[in-house]
């Protein structure tokens, strides 16, 4: 099976072209959200995409332990998507104060990346995986945007290594930068 991470800055059509490579499986779909409705905007956001899935995929709604769920889920799903890492990383984030020791909300985002390679690693499904680069601008200003901009970073590494291939968006078109051999 192939495992695909498609990561990119916001808008840059990673989740277009997940979806598309999904459709172009032919397979039985999967879909794993992680985004979580803080605000009506966002609940906005999240109804749109609904909208814009194929009626006969399977949803689930997620907000950590996506390994494990995709486990218990799978059902008969040759393709499981999961978009996004980028609101994954933050919602074990949000299980910590602003206090928290560094490493410890590291470690907490290391396991869960950890179960989900090893659930990738476990199932005879294809997968994409969705996230966003977001260390190509600015160094944050606040130390909690710049664990947290560090974290996803560390979490995008550790997913790349584990992928056969890596594609990086950039205005919807898929650069290749690690390709299965």
């Amino acid at each position: 099976m192939k495992s695909i991470l498609l990561t990119g800055g916001a808008r840059s059509g990673k989740s277009r072209l997940a979806q598309e490579l999904a459709l172009k499986s032919g397979g039985r779909v999967l879909f794993v959200a992680t985004a979580e409705a803080g605000d009506d905007e966002m609940q906005r956001r999240i109804e749109a995409h609904r909208k814009n899935r194929p009626s006969d995929w399977t949803t689930i709604e997620v907000t950590t332990h996506v390994g494990k769920h995709i486990i218990k889920n799978i059902g008969n799903a040759r393709t499981v998507i999961i978009d996004c890492i980028t609101l994954l990383v933050s919602n074990v984030f949000g299980q910590f104060d602003e206090n928290a020791d560094p490493s410890r909300v590291e470690k907490a985002v290391t396991a869960e990346i950890n179960e989900l390679c090893d659930c990738i690693s476990r199932t005879d499904a294809d997968f994409i995986i969705v996230t966003n680069e977001v260390g190509l601008g600015i160094i944050p200003g606040d130390r909690v945007s710049r664990l947290y901009r560090d974290l996803l970073g560390k979490a995008n590494q550790l997913l790349a290594e584990r992928v056969d291939e890596v594609y990086f968006l950039v205005s919807g078109i898929p650069l290749a930068i690690k390709k299965r051999a």
